[in-house]
């Protein structure tokens, strides 16, 4: 058993608010080399039934506590080594709870620039500036407390180069008093604003018209949201607009007075130090301050921007498949003509041609494709939803219509998100070699709708268009997150061994890319796997690895428990559970009414780890082996008669599918080659906080219409209009209230 540090293991519990025995538990299968999949699937006992959510949060977490820890002992090491750590400051900063209050502690003492402050010690300043912040009762003038350090050269020619040296070594420190930067700290977390103006020479830019509804906005920094966080970096990073924090001054000003003041303090001090602590506020302090807060403030939105990916992308992951069954897709085109590919129920290519129902060559093209469709025989055509894809809908509509298809036959809009960067990758070169890219698209489409987790896979996340702001959020914690998500949702699916590409294998537990390649290469060379154990002699798949990924390979053999999520340590216990009930284990497997007789508690083994979580997902699997969670599909079924965004208008009530869920509201495709927008407040009859509580990437819904724009090609929908009792009035496109220009206070709505 791999051991862990047991302090930041429970620092780790207690700022997470999870069990310490269970997180603790959880580091230690993650140090041994156990993935997250595997621990929350099949250690629910050792980690008190954690799931994978909160075991990815543990092993995140560690990562900020050991860098935080670390960073602890390199101070107090440096504090030792220049001589001044104390027995207070020590205990300050092993009692630290952030970085920030670690680093504020540290500042004083942290090797740095030359400064100002260090110029004026250089040339014999600091006793004044102790006598200056000391505030000693004095009867000397102002200039004869300069006069022993004016000097005859240009360094310090008269009494006020003197001072001005001074005051600069007052305010350093007083700006690196940890209790002071705290206070200013806090009031920034409190009170500041965010203020988004045009930046200098901007306010006639082409490009400023896209930020139009952020400029001009004043609102309470820590409660603006994500979105309008990012918009406003982002204009910033442009080039287009000036961000920044503001405070009101005059509070801190008094407060800066108060704390560091003292009653009785000569008049001839009093005016240089409030010289002093006005400048130790204005240059020092807001400034640095300021950075940290629009740092933690970035850092906020990409959390809350990555997690609203995250969710989308998982979603979208588990979109109801049509399962193994042939398919005719169709990748539309006006010009070029529409690339058309059958693929049989494994997704391979049967035939494929190019049709051009949209040039005048309707009639041919009708033919083409229904000769093909009567060869191909599928139950399904699926069709890209990008340029052309509900006019060439509306074709093969009419087709049916004519007799010429089967009434029967599935007619689905199919998102063709990242399709064309699938065709030219690696992967799809790898996969179809012999086809070309524009053809790839198609087939893409086509296995997309049959298997869309196995097909998005193959695909960087971040090219399927289910973001908010995603390439201004953090990349590396991006990548990351989006990673976590195809992992845990591949594994809750589980894959067929024999047919999943290399792409999905990779992301099972345990696996990876070369693993992933040596299974397919082995599949390929000795045939299909006949059951799980014939997995240990892949190349370099050894008994580590065969323990995290077997229980999520299934493959139909002669085993019936290698079709199921029962990992292979537990068959003896279904074994002894047959035997119990006087049945072949082969009868077991799938028969509802045989597992429902199992006593569980007969099972209990604390020293194997078997519990009744474990027993319970056992027993599950009995009941219903290899179970796909993911919904049964369904079409959208859009209304053929609104094929473009000329053709919406307010008042109608649409079919939709939700292609995007972001903090602001909803994006729902009607079938017109524009998404339409389902502002938050117009979600539901009562306050909707987070818009994945009411809807989610993928689910079909009806919409009402309520504006459409057709310059700038925006159509703002409701949902709530079509429940009961619905008060709404119709929202401006905008997704966020409009302010009234910056006069120096709080904007009004």
């Amino acid at each position: 058993m791999a051991s862990v540090d047991s302090h930041r293991a429970a620092l780790v519990a207690k700022e997470l608010n999870l069990p310490q025995a269970g997180v603790i538990r959880a580091l230690e299968l993650l140090a041994e080399g156990a993935t997250v999949p595997f621990i929350s699937r099949y250690r629910k006992e050792a980690t008190g039934g954690l799931d994978d959510e909160a075991i990815a949060r543990i092993a995140a977490h560690a990562k900020t506590v050991d860098t935080r820890e670390d960073r602890r002992e390199a101070i107090l090491a440096s504090l030792k080594e220049q001589g001044v750590l104390t027995t207070a400051l020590e205990q300050a900063v092993r009692a630290a709870a952030t970085t920030s209050v670690l680093e504020d502690l540290y500042l004083p003492f942290r090797p740095k620039r030359r400064t100002r402050a260090m110029v004026a010690k250089e040339r014999g300043l600091e006793p004044l500036a102790t006598l200056l912040l000391a505030q000693a009762p004095t009867t000397a003038s102002r200039d004869a407390l300069a006069a022993p350090y004016v000097s005859a050269g240009k360094e310090l020619p008269d009494v006020d180069a003197v001072w001005a040296g001074a005051r600069d070594i007052v305010a350093e420190q007083v700006a690196e008093r940890p209790d002071v930067r705290a206070a200013i700290r806090q009031r920034f977390v409190d009170a500041a604003d965010l203020v988004v103006e045009v930046a200098r020479g901007k306010s006639k830019a082409p490009e400023l018209a896209k930020f139009a509804d952020h400029v001009g906005r004043r609102e309470r920094a820590s409660q603006a949201p994500s979105h309008r966080l990012l918009a406003a970096e982002r204009g910033e990073a442009e080039g287009l607009l000036k961000v920044s924090l503001e405070l009101d001054e005059a509070p801190l000003r008094a407060w800066l007075r108060q704390a560091v003041v003292k009653r009785g303090a000569a008049q001839v001090l009093l005016k240089e130090l409030e010289l002093a602590l006005d400048d130790a506020l204005a240059r020092l302090l807001l400034p640095s301050l300021e950075r940290d807060r629009r740092r933690e403030l970035k850092e906020r939105a990409d959390v809350e921007a990555i997690a609203v990916f995250a969710r989308n992308l998982e979603e979208l992951l588990l979109a109801p498949p049509l399962g193994g069954k042939p398919v005719v897709a169709i990748d539309p085109g006006l010009r070029t003509g529409c690339k058309v590919v059958a693929l049989d129920g494994r997704g391979d290519v049967a035939m494929h041609l190019t049709i051009f129902p949209h040039t005048g060559r309707e009639s041919e093209a009708g033919a083409q494709l229904a000769a093909l469709v009567k060869q191909a025989k599928p139950e399904a055509i699926a069709i890209g939803n990008g340029t052309a894809g509900r006019e060439t809908e509306v074709f093969v509509r009419k087709l049916q219509t004519a007799g010429a298809l089967s009434p029967a036959l599935k007619v689905v809009s199919v998102s063709e998100a990242g399709a064309s960067v699938y065709s030219a990758s690696e992967v799809a070169r790898d996969e179809l070699p012999t086809l070309d890219v524009t053809l790839r698209g198609a087939v893409s489409i086509g296995r997309r709708l049959q298997d869309p987790l196995a097909e998005l896979v193959k695909l960087d996340p971040r090219s399927i268009g289910v973001g908010q702001y995603q390439h201004d959020v953090d990349q590396t914690a991006l990548a990351e997150s989006l990673e976590r998500v195809v992992e845990t949702v591949v594994n809750r699916v589980g894959v067929d061994v024999n047919t999943a590409s290399p792409t999905l294998l990779r992301a099972i537990a345990g696996l990876g890319p070369q693993l992933a390649q040596a299974i397919v290469a082995h599949r390929s060379e000795h045939g299909a796997f006949q059951t799980r154990a014939q997995l240990k002699k892949v190349p370099r798949l050894g008994a580590r690895a065969f323990e995290q990924c077997a229980g999520f390979l299934r493959v139909a053999g002669s085993e019936p428990l290698d079709a199921s999520a029962v990992h292979p340590e537990r068959y003896d216990v279904v074994q002894r559970m047959a035997k119990d009930l006087g049945v072949a284990r082969e009868a077991l497997v799938g028969n509802a009414a045989l597992a429902r007789r199992i006593d569980s508690s007969r099972y209990l083994d604390p020293e194997r780890g078997l519990g009744l979580p474990t027993l319970n997902d056992i027993l599950s699997e009995l009941e219903k082996p290899g179970r796909d969670p993911r919904a049964e599909f369904v079409e959208a079924g859009f209304d053929p008669n609104i094929t473009e965004l000329s053709h919406v208008k307010p008042g109608q009530v649409l079919n939709g599918v939700v292609t995007n869920v972001a903090a602001f509201g909803a994006f729902v495709d009607i079938g017109v080659h524009q998404d339409g927008l389902v502002h938050v407040s117009e979600l539901a009859n009562r306050f909707v906080k987070d818009p994945s509580e009411v809807v989610k990437v993928g689910q079909r819904v009806k919409v009402k219409v309520l504006q459409v724009d057709e310059a700038r090609r925006r159509i703002g929908l409701s949902m709530k209009a079509l429940l009961p009792q619905a008060a709404s009035a119709a929202p401006t496109f905008s997704n966020v209230p409009k302010f009234a220009p910056l006069k120096g206070g709080r904007p009004q709505s």
